[in-house]
């Protein structure tokens, strides 16, 4: 054997560092994206700020840049695409709270969605005999009647978990849609015309949100988003979230620890049935239409999925989620009708390779978690050195 050829490797070597390469290959994208989130996590907090404005800028910029590859255009106006999505994002917010952050597992969550439809329909559209007010003191109201009805489904309901859970708040969604079907005053399948809308008109006279409009309801739409995600990023860090995220991982320990469960369950309830409220104003206002035919469980499945394939617990996740779920039969317009087939296949596949959804919940302490791990690396940092110096003088 010659010098240079260097050592034999033992028999069996190059299979053993081939199988530790491929073990290890995982990890090492998982430290890639650990990375990013470590160098976020670093940056001072005015950095973070500025990136976020860039980001917002962006999205609110999105209908008028219309990139040409996302765009949804010829087939669908690209700005009714963008507004359509942004509704599913506020729903799948809505929804988050509920089965995200508290665990409860809610399949009629449209029913909320449809109680405030049908508040802005009932009090703005000219169809109804009600007393008309302004559309915009509509979205307040029905925030506050889909809380009434949320707490009413809540005390009777909450003490139930699990598909038994289900089962229920899937009843109610059906509930509140032959309701719309067979009381007169909600006029079942005709339903109502003309709903209204926010005030102000162009300079030629035409509103500036009519319902082929689509950039103004977007604008408002997002606005909304970013005040609900800033209160509910609130309420996350305070002792509200922190019981929520108790109850999600262990609702009998939560209750041995103090943890007064059905309350803050009822809480999670009432808040998500606001937000579910508010978006089905925002809907009908948009539509200028509603009737019992756009309430249905499919589109309650299809509000589950947006929040399961975003990553439940993690508000980015939801928006993230309700995009895409809104996203892809208006961009694909040949695949539309297939598109609870594309979205099973793809929770399917989301359950086997990352079951935690596209940006999984972040498990860390919500109120001090920053604090808390920057003094424990600088222990840990303080630690190693002390130790390093020691063995240094004892080498000596």
């Amino acid at each position: 054997m010659s010098t240079t050829d260097g050592q034999t490797p033992l028999p069996g070597a190059a299979a053993a560092q081939a199988a530790q390469d491929r073990q290890a290959e995982p990890t090492k994208k998982h430290n890639r994206f650990q990375g990013l989130w470590d160098k976020w996590e670093r940056m001072p907090r005015m950095q973070q700020w500025l990136v976020l404005i860039i980001v917002v800028v962006l999205v609110y910029l999105l209908p008028v840049l219309n990139p040409p590859i996302i765009t949804t255009e010829p087939g669908n106006n690209f700005a009714l695409a963008c507004f359509d999505m942004a509704r599913f994002a506020l729903v799948a917010l809505g929804l988050n709270v509920v089965v995200g952050q508290a665990g409860l597992l809610d399949l009629g969550y449209v029913g909320f969605f449809a109680v405030g439809s049908y508040v802005a329909a009932l009090w703005t559209s000219s169809d109804s005999s009600y007393i008309h007010i302004p559309y915009l003191w509509t979205l307040p109201l029905a925030m506050v009647v889909t809380v009434v009805f949320g707490v009413c489904l809540g005390i009777p309901t909450l003490r139930l978990r699990g598909d038994y859970l289900a089962i229920v708040t899937l009843g109610f969604g059906e509930i509140i849609r032959l309701l719309a079907t067979i009381v007169p005053a909600l006029k079942g399948q005709p339903g109502f015309q003309n709903v209204g809308r926010p005030p102000g008109t162009n300079a030629d006279g035409t509103p500036i949100f009519a319902n082929s409009e689509g950039l103004p309801w977007y604008w408002l739409t997002v606005t909304i988003i970013i005040i609900v995600m800033l209160l509910l990023g609130n309420l996350e860090r305070s002792r509200v979230g922190r019981a929520w995220n108790a109850i999600r991982e262990d609702e009998d320990a939560a209750e041995i620890m103090g943890v007064p469960t059905f309350k803050y369950k009822l809480w999670a309830f009432a808040i998500g049935a606001a937000i579910g409220g508010l978006s089905g104003a925002l809907f009908a206002g948009q539509v200028g239409f509603v009737n019992n035919q756009k309430f249905d469980v499919q589109t309650s499945i299809l509000f589950l999925a947006a929040v399961v394939l975003g990553g439940a617990g993690n508000k980015v996740g939801a928006i993230v989620g309700g995009a895409l779920v809104s996203y892809i039969p208006l961009r694909f317009t040949a695949i539309a009708e297939y598109k609870y087939l594309i979205f099973g296949v793809a929770l399917v596949l989301l359950m086997i390779f990352r079951p935690q959804g596209l940006l999984g919940a972040r498990q860390q302490l919500l109120t001090f978690g920053k604090t808390v791990r920057a003094k424990v690396e600088a222990l840990g940092r303080s630690t190693e050195s002390r130790t390093r110096t020691s063995r240094a003088k004892e080498e000596s």
